[in-house]
């Protein structure tokens, strides 16, 4: 069989959509976090994905092969735990998974979280009603332009012999 290589990504709404019964990648959070990678389409197809940057994909994106072969891209169904709470409340407990640099899905009336019993803990101690499930995962991008979130040091300065963390003043150094 050959192997299809992709050095483009159209995203979604871009370009028309793959035709009905058209090949696609089924990924979940965190493999549609790549840049070069290996993966095999739902057909049994191999694909080289080689792109010039890390790029985070989301649900209906396409990868364009160099043969002009279009590949979907779909969100797999991971375990995630839906997030509900009284009435007003729902903005605090978001306020507290993004404290914590979670990835998070939000929608008017719930937040969708993966699964972690840490969290889970929290967040039902914060008066949240939790209800497992099995879905595609597709949070928020970060603040500061579009993508994934990523993590961070909280120490003090004291804490990061470089002083590339947080200092006294809680602003962020780089």
């Amino acid at each position: 069989m050959t192997r299809l290589i992709c050095h483009r990504v159209e995203r979604a709404g871009t370009l028309p959509a793959p035709l009905p019964g058209a090949d696609k990648v089924v990924l979940d959070y965190e493999a549609r976090f790549l840049r070069r990678k290996s993966l095999t389409t739902a057909s049994g197809a191999t694909v080289l994905v080689d792109l010039a940057e890390t790029v985070s994909l989301n649900e209906g994106d396409v990868l364009l092969a160099e043969d002009g072969t279009r590949i979907a891209v779909a969100a797999a169904a991971e375990p995630l735990v839906e997030v509900r709470a009284v009435p007003g409340g729902l903005a605090r407990l978001a306020w507290h998974v993004g404290n914590r640099h979670t990835p998070c899905e939000v929608a008017a009336d719930h937040l969708l979280i993966r699964r972690d019993h840490v969290l889970e803990a929290m967040l039902t101690r914060l008066g949240a009603t939790l209800r497992p499930l099995l879905s595609p995962f597709n949070p928020e991008g970060g603040a500061y332009g579009t993508g994934r979130t990523h993590g961070h040091h909280h120490g003090g300065a004291t804490d990061d012999p470089r002083g590339e963390g947080h200092g006294p003043s809680g602003l962020h150094h780089v």
